[in-house]
């Protein structure tokens, strides 16, 4: 009988993945300890302290997070909303749309924010921006975190509409519901699991952005990660361990939120009932 596991055989693997694993999240733990340390030096351990999660939110550098962190909370709110919708749209088209002139060029053109280099799409934007006369600010922000989030909500959605059955649809058209009926009744309820994963998806991705908006943020307007670079480039400071560990958690929960709503979509998928059940 063939191994199934076949990984096994090979110990260098685990190794590699554990040294790749340390790499990757020993600084952020390395962060996350010391935004507890009482002591202003961000390497020598002076105890366990909250004073400067007290020092984000009171302290003399607070307003300045605060506005941040408006602007990033609201920007990403809109970017994913207005992204869900037309991911949402897209992948109807995509998926329930059949085989149409363009399809592939379609997908390709959905894929591309994913596909290249984040720094070549910061600078095309500002460019395009630029050749428009587009004002740089918070609506640029806006324009450019809506047309990259929409691949990030687009594949949640169009995974969890693949996994619905055509007979939905098909059952309530029998019954002499219009196409928008079909939608609003059948087809978005099931949708939905992936919808929400999308958005949450989309929310954080425009969240945690940094080289796009750094690009294209114009004068006097920061959100949460031009923020903490603009302060870290005046010194590495323990509040900024803080506010780096707070937005770490907050990401981590989003996605383990989208992660546990697409294998909601995915176990409702496997328990759909048989076409002749």
């Amino acid at each position: 009988m063939a191994d199934r596991n076949p990984v096994k055989r090979y110990p260098e693997f685990m190794i590699l993945a554990v040294i790749c694993l340390v790499v990757l999240y020993a600084p952020l733990l390395v962060v996350m300890g010391y935004s507890f340390n009482a002591s202003q030096s961000i390497t020598v351990w002076g105890g366990f302290s909250w004073r400067w999660y007290e020092d984000v939110f009171f302290g003399l550098e607070a307003s300045k997070f605060r506005t941040a962190a408006w602007n990033s909370v609201t920007i990403a709110t809109m970017a994913a909303t207005a992204s869900t919708v037309v991911a949402t749209a897209a992948a109807v088209g995509m998926v329930r749309g059949g085989a149409f002139r363009g399809k592939a060029i379609s997908f390709g053109m959905l894929s591309m924010p994913i596909i290249v280099p984040e720094i070549v799409t910061a600078v095309a934007t500002l460019i395009f921006f630029s050749a428009i006369g587009f004002t740089l600010g918070y609506s640029s922000i806006l324009v450019a975190h809506i047309v990259f989030c929409i691949p990030f909500a687009y594949f949640p959605i169009s995974a969890r509409l693949e996994g619905i059955e055509g007979f939905y649809e098909e059952a309530a058209q029998d019954l002499y519901a219009g196409r928008w009926q079909v939608f609003r009744h059948v087809l978005f309820p099931l949708m939905a699991p992936g919808i929400l994963a999308g958005f949450l998806l989309a929310f954080i991705i425009s969240l945690d952005d940094f080289i796009i908006t750094n690009f294209i943020k114009g004068a006097g307007v920061e959100t949460l990660p031009t923020a903490i670079f603009g302060a870290v480039k005046q010194g590495i400071k323990p509040n900024i361990m803080a506010l780096s560990t707070i937005m770490l958690l907050l990401s981590l929960v989003l996605v383990s939120v989208s992660y546990l709503l697409g294998r909601i979509g995915l176990d409702q998928g496997r328990g759909r009932p048989d076409k002749d059940g």
